[in-house]
């Protein structure tokens, strides 16, 4: 986790500087761009600093090592979950959702109904059918 740590870090020592001189440039008169820089900045080191703490919890990961081979990573990567449909309904109601902002609140409605539909299918897929446990 050594290589994403640091190309956190170095994120959050690029976007502060980067938002000081937006800054000046713009003499502070353009407050959004500043404040999604600065925003960057600490987006950046927050995850830096995660990462950080994360890897100093954990033993070293194959491809850590500069000597490591690919067989080192071979094995069981974890559970995922089975075809599902739902992250597809999901989207579509996200897109209704925005649409409506647009064209009327009665479309954001019936994309918030559809979506509530569409995620409680995501959430409880393992509860039925061929992958229940």
């Amino acid at each position: 986790m050594k290589v994403e740590t640091w190309l956190f870090g170095a994120g959050a020592f690029f976007f502060l500087p980067l938002a000081l001189v937006y800054g000046l440039v713009t003499r502070w008169r353009e407050p959004l761009g500043v404040t999604a820089l600065f925003l960057s900045a600490g987006l950046a080191l927050m995850i830096g600093i995660y990462l950080l703490i994360t890897s100093r919890r954990i033993s070293p990961r194959p491809e850590d090592d500069p000597l490591g081979e690919i067989a080192e990573g071979a094995g069981e990567l974890g559970t995922f979950a089975p075809y599902s449909w739902a992250p597809l309904w999901l989207g579509g109601s996200a897109a209704l959702i925005f649409a409506g902002l647009a064209i009327g609140v009665w479309l954001a409605l019936i994309g918030l109904g559809l979506g509530a539909i569409a995620l409680i299918l995501w959430v409880f897929e393992y509860y039925r059918g061929e992958h229940a446990h």
